[in-house]
């Protein structure tokens, strides 16, 4: 009987290192590469899933901060305590301001509003420095072009605008 020939990149049964040469090798990879075409390089998982992994941690992080920011502890917290339409043109509001800290000056934009909910006036109150009085009851006047149904406190800052200020 004759002894089968060795598949070429095949070891022979023999033991015979001839068909695994690196010549022989090579050429299997060559024609398989000819056959198939060469594969791509492939981008390593490991570095993916991190840079993923890292994407979704910084985002996470920048959406926990802007949720802090916006809804977090505030430095001016302002209440609206009630308000009386005096006449055709105007309305008094009662404002609670309640400061951190006492020492700087709080303007409030306070507004009327007719009953379809337009604004029909607007004023912008400034609430002095006090000595150690965190709350403060405020009362204002706001004029208005219509006959005012509500009024409503829009907004409270320590940024007081330099028309305001009395320094």
């Amino acid at each position: 009987m004759t002894d089968p020939t060795p598949e070429p990149g095949r070891a022979d049964p023999t033991g015979s290192s001839a068909a695994t040469s690196p010549e022989a090798t090579d050429s299997a990879r060559d024609r398989y590469a000819d056959r198939y075409g060469r594969r791509t390089a492939r981008p390593n998982r490991r570095l993916i899933g991190s840079a993923l992994t890292g994407v979704v941690v910084l985002a996470g992080i920048g959406i926990a901060y802007l949720g802090w920011a916006q809804f977090g502890p505030k430095d001016i917290e302002s209440e609206e305590l009630g308000y009386t339409v005096l006449d055709d043109s105007s309305v008094e509001v009662q404002i609670r301001l309640t400061r951190d800290d006492p020492s700087k000056p709080v303007v409030c934009l306070v507004r009327a509003m007719s009953r379809d909910l337009e604004e029909v006036g607007r004023r912008e109150v400034l609430v002095q420095p006090t000595a150690g009085e965190h709350t403060v009851r405020v009362s204002t006047v706001v004029e208005a072009s219509q006959r005012p149904a509500s009024a409503a406190i829009y907004t409270c800052t320590d940024h007081v605008p330099g028309y305001l200020r009395t320094e």
